[in-house]
């Protein structure tokens, strides 16, 4: 069985000794580990150097400059114990002392199973030996008494606590019941049987966690029975992401501090495992130095940039377009050329995350990449939006919708950002125009064969077909009434139903509609979540707009 190791180092050395090592060179190095994990000191630092010479005998070939801080360390060692032995078959006829079980172990010192699962954490070294055929965890006594020795306190105060008796526990079980029924938390109720009883928290808590999964039907706490699924993990992730803090979680949920930690970085792993980080590959973001050249300022335009001429009479969508500069050729080179590099250099620490036991450190500058990548994919496809309605005009018909061709262009935009390759010397506005007029070419045709097969008569053709002008001034008019009427009836929406329902349909201008997918990754939920709250709140606003007699035919 493979156990997780805290150190990468530590589980490369166990690999190679596992392979290469003889019988006999396994067992000193067994017993090797086990005099090195009784030296170690919980507060110091160990190189890999000195490790690995204490465990083998000899000077790694490489040089390794890892350091190893003492209680990690003293849990890797204890793992590597247990994994050589494992690996050397020790049969325990032929081990030449007292050899003990778990149950054997537990029984002497007057203490529980879980209580000895504790001491091997804290440096009690157990070995995986051959008893009568079958491989069982085992412990010499000269492990045991070196244990003992540096362990006085803590072993006499475990003998002290007898087990639980069937009446103790029966006791504890109805006034955990009466106490649930009252509305306690499971954290809460645990604190104060274990204060009454004189028990620890934890036994408390593994008493009633035991008796709800030997018996769901009669569980005191039937939503904490059992291990947490999915769903519950995800939604201790989410609460966490909009601000609950931890303390809260651990009474709702009835879990440890530990646990709720754990579940936060599991499920914030997994999503970090599923951020699209594809990118162009260049020679140069592995080379020395690629950091300060990739990611350092955006050059200067040699000459002055002017600024564009809004026309008249745009709507304000396309209006805002002209707020954005064009790039040069060389910002545009610069853009390009960091956005790839930010994903590559993502793309290579998420090589480096264990899912089972992901680093915050590690996952925070994931995130703080994907985010700079994100800003600067925007960036590009702010300065090259106005290609997208130029393309769009030369292809639109009369009896097309404009907004519909431009938010098709912009998908292909975003498609198009993402295959670029800036090395090759192309400008991007002719890549990107390829790829627009592509998409137009392939998706208008397809629109006239379906509207031409529902078409019922010439008349509705012609009357597709027809010209319709207005006066600008009533239709710009008319737009500033429907804005004020929008930001009105938004008013009625919760903070986040705003947000979902401005993003999805770039109410606010500065940015383009967002999928399901986007908007829940920057609210910290799953888009089916996303879908739900935005069916809730345009159900809101058409009850708003009945209430005001506003007609809004896009919900």
């Amino acid at each position: 069985m493979q156990r997780v190791y805290q150190y990468p180092e530590l589980r490369e050395l166990r690999d190679q000794q596992i392979r290469f090592a003889p019988r006999p060179k396994k067992l000193e190095q067994v017993e090797a580990a086990e005099r090195l994990i009784t030296e170690i000191d919980s507060g110091k630092t160990y190189p890999y150097d000195y490790v690995c010479f204490r465990v083998t005998g000899y000077r790694p070939a490489s040089s390794v400059h890892a350091k190893f801080v003492g209680q990690e360390l003293r849990h890797d060692l204890r793992l590597l114990v247990e994994d050589l032995s494992d690996s050397a078959d020790m049969v325990v006829d032929n081990i030449g002392e007292q050899v003990l079980t778990i149950e054997e172990l537990a029984k002497q010192f007057h203490v529980s199973t879980k209580t000895i699962s504790r001491w091997r954490e804290l440096g009690l070294v157990s070995r995986r030996l051959v008893f009568d055929g079958r491989k069982r965890v085992g412990f010499l006594r000269s492990s045991v008494d070196r244990f003992v020795k540096t362990n006085q306190e803590r072993v006499a105060r475990g003998a002290r606590f007898s087990q639980l008796t069937e009446e103790q526990r029966q006791d504890i079980l109805d006034r955990a019941r009466r106490l649930a029924s009252a509305g306690g938390g499971q954290s809460e109720i645990s604190r104060r049987l274990a204060k009454r009883a004189g028990r620890s928290v934890e036994t408390i808590r593994s008493t009633i966690r035991q008796f709800d999964q030997q018996h769901p039907e009669m569980a005191i706490f039937p939503d904490l029975a059992g291990p947490l699924n999915d769903s519950q993990k995800s939604k201790i992730y989410q609460n966490f992401k909009r601000g609950t803090s931890v303390e809260k979680l651990m009474k709702q949920f009835g879990r440890t501090k530990t646990t709720i930690y754990r579940v936060i970085n599991e499920v914030r792993a997994a999503r970090i495992s599923e951020l699209p980080f594809d990118f162009i590959p260049n020679p140069r973001f592995a080379r020395k130095g690629a950091e300060q050249a990739c990611l350092g300022p955006m050059p200067e335009s040699d000459t002055p940039v002017k600024k564009a001429r809004r026309p008249a009479g745009l709507p304000p969508y396309l209006a805002s377009l002209y707020e954005m500069p064009l790039l040069t050729r060389e910002q545009e080179a610069h853009l390009f050329r960091k956005y790839n590099y930010l994903k590559y250099r993502a793309t290579k620490l998420r090589e480096q995350l264990v899912p089972t036991q992901p680093k915050a450190s590690l996952m925070d500058q994931i995130e703080s990449l994907y985010q700079q990548a994100v800003a600067t994919k925007n960036e590009i496809a702010r300065a090259n939006l106005r290609l997208v309605v130029s393309i769009a005009k030369r292809h639109v018909t009369p009896d097309q919708n404009f907004f519909e061709l431009v938010s098709d262009g912009n998908m292909s935009l975003l498609r198009a950002i993402e295959k670029f390759d800036f090395a090759r010397g192309n400008k991007f506005s002719t890549y990107a125009s390829w790829a627009i007029m592509k998409n137009f070419a392939r998706t208008i045709p397809g629109e006239f064969k379906h509207r031409d097969r529902f078409r019922t008569s010439q008349e509705e053709l012609f009357e597709a077909t027809q010209e319709h002008r207005g006066n600008p001034l009533v239709e710009e008019g008319a737009q500033n009434q429907r804005e004020a009427q929008i930001e009105r009836i938004l008013r009625r929406l919760d903070e986040r139903e705003q947000k979902i329902i401005i993003h999805r349909f770039g109410l606010d201008h500065a940015r383009e509609p967002q999928t399901l997918k986007e908007v829940g990754e920057s609210l910290g939920v799953t888009k089916e979540r996303v879908r739900q709250l935005e069916a809730r709140a345009l159900t809101k606003l058409r009850e708003v707009a009945r209430e005001e007699n506003i007609v809004l035919d896009t919900l």
